[in-house]
Parts: structure tokens; C-alpha cells; sequence
């Protein structure tokens, strides 16, 4: 019988290098790219079991459409412990749209915006 073990979002940036050294200093995450040199065409942001794809494309501009949706448009939804000391150690250096706030469904969670325009959710079910 198939299993479904994980998935990976894929973002479609522009300079993969400056993503995953922006997710790396401020977020924690180890990148990895394809080819060995600049401009990368392909990259993989790793921490712990989360995984993010990214692929270039030239050029590329995210549109906005976080509004468009009440609540938020979400690209990524990252279920984690330690979310309260997370938020703690990268909410002064990185842009939050929504601050750390228990959620009516029960979980703590966060939103970041990285500086391509997508939207990242840090959550914990707590208690």
C-alpha cells in the first residue's frame, strides 16, 4: 500500500544564493545548491525535517496577494516545538506579520515574511 512520507514547498525566486543565505542567518536553515557556482538554478533550505525547494527564475517578483484572503495567504505551514523560544530568538530580525498568539484552534503560531514575499507559519499545539 502507498505511504506518504513528506512534502516540501517549492518557491520560485529570483537569486537562490541571497534566499539561503537570508534563511540561514536568520532562520537557522543549511542550504544546498545546483550547480556548484552562481547563478544557482536550484537550491534546498534543510532544518531539522522541514525542507524548502526553491527554483530561479530570472527576474522573478512574488506577487503580493496576502490580503486577497482574510486571515492571510500562507505558503508554508511549519508544525515545531519550542515555537515561543523560536519566536523569541528571530522576531527582531526578521519581518512579522503576525506576532506569536494562540490561535482559537488551539495552536501558538507566527507569521514571517522572507524577502521573497512568502509567507511562512511557525506553529505548536500547546497545552
Amino acid at each position: 500500500m502507498a505511504q506518504f512520507r513528506s512534502t516540501a514547498p517549492c518557491f520560485v525566486v529570483a537569486d537562490i544564493g541571497a534566499t539561503i543565505r537570508w534563511y540561514e542567518a536568520q532562520l537557522g536553515f543549511k542550504g544546498n545548491t545546483f550547480p556548484s557556482a552562481e547563478p544557482y538554478q536550484f537550491g534546498i533550505l534543510f532544518r531539522d525535517e522541514i525542507e524548502i525547494m526553491l527554483q530561479r527564475i530570472e527576474g522573478y517578483e512574488k506577487p503580493d496577494i496576502y490580503d486577497r484572503r482574510s486571515g492571510g495567504v500562507w505558503n508554508a505551514y511549519i508544525r515545531m516545538q519550542g515555537v515561543k523560544e523560536f519566536y523569541e530568538s528571530v522576531r527582531q530580525h526578521v519581518d512579522i506579520i503576525r506576532p506569536l498568539g494562540k490561535q482559537f484552534y488551539g495552536d501558538w503560531e507566527f507569521e514571517v515574511k522572507d524577502p521573497n514575499g512568502y509567507v511562512l507559519v511557525f506553529s505548536e499545539l500547546i497545552d
